[in-house]
């Protein structure tokens, strides 16, 4: 263990070495690149650094390393290098199932309960699975009410359109111990052409909402049939359309965040349950499970190797921002966002002996987060010694293939993930070059123009790898 932390710090002092003589010279195409997009080269930080056993030798290119940038989603790299480093990769979220009365000729005397504990995958299907476990054990009336315990996590009310004015849109969802389905519904379109309309279904079922069960067909373009649908989602009792569904459509699903969020999870469980054939003389809540009640049994969800995959290649905030609070619930018994804050700092000063990113979430979805490319690549270049490599690498998208890197034009193979806001464009991870050498690669871009960052990026991504 002493030597391996003696080679480490060589590599470090070796990178801060670097980084006090490298070259700031940015390559030719990248500098065109930048003119075109009007982005001035100050708001460009870019880190290059080689892997394997090239790692001794000094960076290939630094420009602006250690100017603090945000860095939008790229600190999920943060996030999920922290957990799998803290949690390890199979670890797994257990949502424990009870009940508190006895079963007779199918009626449960009392309550059922469940208790959520972060899992961020836990969606409809899951839920279904519960359920019908629950009438497997002989139960089709529930002589109480269902109680769902969200008390793992602290998390303040929010508004889901504080950050973008887009409060209907899913990767919106706050975090939750309980977290159903991202609190979002699916809205499926079918064309029915002999009756002229669209016939439409949402899933889950809400209890107590109205949804219209069909819409005029009509035969507009199906560019954006969104609009055409005029759709109002802001009675969250009452869905409503307007207009038309347009039929060269054919079949589509749009997922939409319910406008009331904290009552999802307990419409959805009602709604489902009823629709089962189950029957509930009571309510569904909010309460605490109590602590002598044992468990019937516990919902597992996949490993976190898995949930990181999704984390990364699509850039989920949500799950993204489960992982973080998961972190001080499992280290500091609640999870909120001080206590997740404290392990990741606590973890980074004895990773990195330096100060840790400012982050306020797991996502970066936050205009307050702050990090420097030479931290973000510092980060990277130990993941790629560590046990958990291949788990975190498999988790970045593929240069042109997959993700959220599938519109990227480079020709280089290479494993990035990537960050975007309005003002922020952003790329790190891995790139392959010829005769086996792979590098680090982070860019990260802070201005108005950010937007029209890709071309750099490409840019950027294809010297790496010599192209």
């Amino acid at each position: 263990m002493r030597l391996l932390l003696l080679g480490w710090w060589v590599c470090a002092w070796g990178l801060g070495q670097g980084l006090a003589h490298a070259s700031e010279a940015l390559p030719a195409k990248v500098e065109q690149a930048l003119h075109q997009a009007a982005i001035p080269r100050d708001a460009l930080s870019v880190v290059v650094l080689p892997l394997g056993a090239g790692a001794a030798k000094p960076p290939r290119l630094l420009h602006q390393a250690q100017v603090p940038r945000n860095p939008a989603s790229l600190m999920k790299l943060v996030t999920t290098s922290a957990a799998l480093d803290v949690l390890g990769p199979a670890f797994t979220w257990r949502t424990p199932v009870a009940v508190d009365g006895v079963v007779r000729e199918g009626v449960l005397q009392g309550n059922v309960y469940l208790r959520g504990q972060g899992d961020p995958k836990i969606g409809v299907e899951q839920i279904w699975l519960i359920l019908r476990r629950l009438q497997g054990m002989g139960i089709q009336k529930i002589q109480g009410d269902i109680v769902l315990d969200r008390s793992a996590f602290e998390v303040p009310p929010q508004d889901p359109g504080s950050f973008d004015g887009e409060p209907l849109r899913p990767y919106n969802a706050a975090p939750d111990a309980l977290l159903l389905g991202y609190k979002a519904f699916l809205l499926h379109f079918v064309p029915d052409v002999a009756n002229k309309v669209a016939r439409l279904h949402a899933e889950p079922p809400l209890a107590g909402v109205l949804v219209p069960s069909t819409v005029p067909l009509s035969n507009a373009e199906c560019s954006d049939y969104r609009g055409s649908l005029r759709a109002d989602f802001q009675n969250p009792l009452r869905i409503t359309f307007a207009g038309t569904y347009p039929l060269s459509c054919a079949d589509k699903v749009w997922p939409v965040a319910y406008a009331d969020p904290p009552q999802f999870a307990a419409r959805a469980i009602q709604g489902m349950w009823l629709q089962l054939g189950g029957q509930l003389s009571g309510a569904v809540r909010e309460g605490v499970m109590p602590a002598q009640l044992k468990p019937l049994w516990s919902h597992e969800s996949p490993s976190l190797a898995e949930v990181v995959r999704d984390i990364n290649k699509f850039s989920n905030n949500v799950m993204a921002d489960q992982v973080f609070l998961t972190l001080g619930l499992q280290q500091r018994g609640v999870g909120n966002a001080s206590n997740s804050k404290a392990v990741i700092d606590a973890w980074w000063r004895e990773r990195f002996n330096s100060d840790a990113p400012w982050m306020d979430k797991g996502s970066g979805l936050s205009r307050e987060a702050r990090i420097t490319p030479q931290a973000l690549a510092q980060l990277l270049q130990w993941v790629w010694a560590q046990p958990f490599m291949p788990e975190l690498m498999a988790s970045l998208p593929l240069t042109g293939v997959d993700g959220t890197m599938k519109r990227s034009k480079s020709t280089a193979s290479a494993h990035l993930k990537t960050g975007s806001l309005r003002d922020v464009m952003g790329i790190a991870g891995y790139v392959e070059a010829g005769q086996g050498q792979r590098y680090v690669l982070v860019a990260m871009v802070n201005h108005a123009n950010a937007h029209q960052a890709r071309p750099v990026m490409d840019a950027l991504i294809d010297w790496t790898a010599g192209k």
